[in-house]
């Protein structure tokens, strides 16, 4: 009679048991993360944190990244520890389960930071750049940087277009959702703001610094115990990229700028302790934020291009992300003199 094969949660249980020596009690899927499948696993003597990989994933870059992790942890940057395997392995890939694991961190999501949380988590991203800021990889070329400053309007234009195409398609056949409501008037309203994406990038300065980066530093990989900032997560591979672009888009989360708070206080706020931790950081990188995080908004179909495409692991959340990602193109488009003036006070603001 052929064994009946494992559960994935059974199966990434087994590989704690068997190459980390964790007995795992229980188990349970997060409901967090598009790129892999997280859980929470409680064991006998600790908590940990579980990231799966799927199949493909370049685990040489990821283990690249778990460097950063740590050489930020060192430098008291708070960051999860890693928990190597029995091989003093930083990722298992013994089975077509790889993972890494991690030290379960407390502190809790938080999406809209009050100002002091604000002010930390500004803090932390100029200690995590200014150490950063030495390493080799940061000298190296940027092709990502590169071509992100070539984005094309008529390819946005064109899976506009195709996303549309599949919503008449949906609305001919009965089938349309309120979802595919709200795509088709986003959609629509994007394709018209297009226009303007050729001006904001041409008018980005051509200089703008790259460096070694976290990549991904946004509130959903920072935890909070009340206002003390816990642990800074998911660290990207070393590669370079600008600066303003880490930086604006933590400034200008669409979670603030869509929140009803007052969003230039709070980028205000964060930027000011960003460069008293970074006061190295030009000033080019600090007036440039905000326009690259428009930039980077405008010209992603993030969210609404999975929906019709290939569903994200949690679709739902990256549907409601689609739509605060839009509102806030729209908020920046209205308020793009309000954010440069903005800038101009910062840099003109002397380093505390």
């Amino acid at each position: 009679m052929p064994t009946p094969s494992l559960s994935p949660a059974d199966a990434i249980a087994a590989v704690l048991a068997d190459r980390y020596g964790l007995a795992v009690r229980s188990m349970v899927q997060l409901p967090i993360g598009q790129g892999t499948v997280n859980y929470r696993a409680i064991c006998d003597d600790r908590e940990v944190f579980v990231k799966h990989y799927p199949p493909g994933t370049d685990l040489a870059a990821e283990e690249r990244a778990i460097g950063l992790s740590e050489l930020a942890r060192r430098h008291t940057i708070p960051a999860a520890p890693i928990v190597a395997n029995c091989h003093a392995q930083l990722i298992d890939g013994s089975t077509p389960h790889a993972m890494s694991v991690w030290q379960w961190m407390p502190g809790r999501v938080i999406t809209v930071l009050n100002t002091e949380q604000c002010a930390q988590a500004g803090e932390a991203l100029g200690c995590i750049h200014a150490l950063f800021a030495p390493l080799p990889e940061s000298a190296a070329p940027s092709p990502e940087a590169d071509a992100w400053l070539r984005i094309d309007p008529a390819g946005l234009e064109a899976t506009i277009d195709q996303l549309l195409g599949i919503i008449a398609e949906r609305t001919h056949s009965g089938t349309a959702d309120d979802f595919d409501a709200l795509a088709e008037q986003t959609l629509r309203e994007r394709r018209a703001m297009l226009e303007s994406l050729p001006k904001l990038i041409a008018e980005l300065p051509s200089d703008l610094t790259t460096q070694v980066l976290h990549s991904d530093y946004s509130p959903v990989n920072l935890l909070f115990e009340g206002d003390t900032l816990t642990a800074v997560l998911d660290f990207r591979p070393p590669k370079p990229f600008l600066i303003s672009y880490d930086l604006g888009r933590m400034a200008f989360y669409p979670n603030t700028v869509t929140s009803g708070t007052d969003w230039m206080q709070t980028a205000r706020t964060f930027i000011a302790a960003y460069r008293a931790a970074n006061p190295a950081v030009a000033d080019i990188d600090i007036t440039a934020c905000a326009r690259v995080a428009l930039v980077q908004l405008l010209g992603s179909l993030y969210g609404v291009k999975q929906h019709y495409l290939k569903p994200g692991l949690f679709q739902d959340d990256l549907d409601e992300f689609w739509l605060l990602r839009h509102r806030t193109v729209t908020v920046l488009l209205n308020h793009l003199a309000d954010t440069d003036q903005l800038m101009a006070e910062l840099i003109s603001t002397p380093n505390r």
